[in-house]
């Protein structure tokens, strides 16, 4: 063990230093078969030992890439073998809730579903969701900026966050937990670390912004005829549903039908020969009223022509069974093995335009290996390419990046939606950044991190 590593063990104790096949026994990034790598996982309990470990690092020069639930897509938490890991997976409680405030305090290494069934105990609700609840941490939704089904009723991961603790490179401990929804006074620093990757600081404590409690919950999947009838669809809801729209997933036919076709345990809710899907969900505080206007709303869209078929949940079964076929990414990985995920933002009325750009020079490049499936929080601008070409030699999919990533330039497109940069997407920032603000970047990067150790070469180099 080195001089650091035996410093660190001080600190947190030798059973919290992992080395050898304690490292490689953990998987590199999610979804992909590659043993993890790095000089050894430190798991420190408190704030205080991340300072103390990150001050250790910082005299020695040594890097550190913070970890979380390790369910990016995007490489932001992959270590070499010469960094190692920081896990907040030890720092897992729930500090404590305030009813009157809406606010609960957790550490970092929470899993955001312990939150979400934490805040339900108490009736209180926190909006973020995706099918990674059960795995991602709050430390890195918060990292990553992460959005989900609901960002069209309550924003991403930064609209929920009111305070946040953070040990910055040289572990010094920057407090800012603020527990008000208004506090005016002076810069947002807390701003400076939702989002950044851990490339700043390492998130260790947070306060979660909760919301009252929704009681009521109406579900729909709803079949499109033209892709031109998506947004004004998303209009109609918006209004008739008088601000209780909190879902809007649009599934395009490939990934509908691939579900469908790979995991035989689903059942399609509509017929498979349309070329649009949309689940629509609404959630409110009146379950006869809301429902009653749920259903307005989807006989009104049928008159208007926005819609052609529809199933609409008349229990929790079938509202689950709905979302299990846009949140089953593990049958979509099975389908398309090896897959290459692809998560951008676009304007919605260029969205499909965009999508089937892609698709012809994808199929033009690999006409026979090639598969595409599209899906997407689209009520928010956001789309999921799940695609393969039959391989995944890193010159073939550096070929497949760029034609996805060059297609967003007419449309001011982004190349990353909410997953972030990490290593896989940093040699395309600059489609969606212009020069000044990628140096501004850098600039913070820095002033906080002057050596350069946290989780270096993530975002950019």
């Amino acid at each position: 063990m080195t001089d650091v590593l035996q410093a660190i063990a001080a600190v947190v104790g030798d059973n919290n230093v992992l080395t050898g096949d304690d490292v490689s026994s953990r998987p590199a990034n999610w979804g992909r078969p590659e043993p993890g790598q790095a000089k050894a996982i430190i798991r420190p309990a408190t704030t205080a030992e991340v300072a103390a470990v990150m001050k250790i690092c910082s005299d020695a020069g040594q890097k550190v890439v913070p970890y979380g639930g390790n369910t990016g897509l995007v490489q932001g938490a992959v270590a070499s073998s010469d960094e190692i890991i920081v896990t907040t997976e030890r720092m897992n409680a729930i500090e404590g809730i305030d009813i009157a405030g809406s606010t609960m305090t957790v550490q970092a290494g929470v899993p955001l579903q312990k939150a979400q069934e934490y805040s339900e105990r108490h009736d209180l609700y926190f909006p973020l969701d995706f099918p990674a609840r059960g795995s991602a941490t709050i430390g890195g939704v918060i990292s990553t900026n992460a959005g989900g089904n609901a960002v069209i009723r309550y924003g991403m991961t930064r609209e929920q966050i009111l305070g946040l603790e953070v040990v910055l490179a040289d572990g010094t401990i920057l407090t800012s937990m603020n527990n008000m929804l208004k506090n005016n006074a002076g810069y947002d620093l807390k701003q400076l670390f939702i989002g950044t990757e851990g490339t700043l600081g390492i998130v260790t404590r947070a306060v979660l912004r909760l919301r009252p409690e929704l009681k009521s919950q109406n579900t729909a999947l709803v079949a499109l005829d033209d892709f031109d009838k998506i947004p004004d669809l998303l209009r109609h809801a918006g209004a008739a549903l008088g601000g209780t729209l909190n879902a809007f997933e649009v599934l395009w036919d490939n990934f509908y039908k691939m579900i469908l076709a790979t995991n035989h345990k689903h059942t399609a809710p509509v017929a498979t020969d349309y070329p649009f899907y949309v689940l629509i969900e609404s959630r409110g505080g009146d379950q006869q009223a809301d429902t009653e206007r749920f259903q307005h709303a989807l006989e009104e869209a049928f008159e208007k022509e926005l819609i052609v078929d529809a199933s609409i949940a008349s229990n929790s079964s079938q509202r689950n069974a709905m979302w299990a076929i846009r949140d089953d990414i593990e049958s979509l990985i099975e389908a398309m093995y090896p897959p290459i995920i692809f998560d951008v933002s676009v304007p919605i009325s260029d969205a499909d335009t965009y999508v089937q750009n892609v698709l012809r020079k994808v199929k033009a490049r690999w006409p026979e290996e090639s598969k595409v499936a599209v899906f997407g929080h689209l009520g928010d601008s956001n789309i999921h390419f799940a695609l393969t070409i039959g391989n995944h030699e890193p010159e073939q999919v550096a070929d497949v990046m760029k034609i996805v990533y060059a297609e967003l330039l007419p449309f001011g497109g982004s190349v990353s939606a909410e997953h972030g940069i990490g290593l896989e997407k940093r040699a395309f920032l600059g489609i969606s950044r212009t020069e000044i603000e990628i140096k501004l970047m850098k600039s913070l990067k820095a002033t906080l991190d002057p050596q350069g150790i946290l989780n270096a070469g993530k975002i950019f180099q």
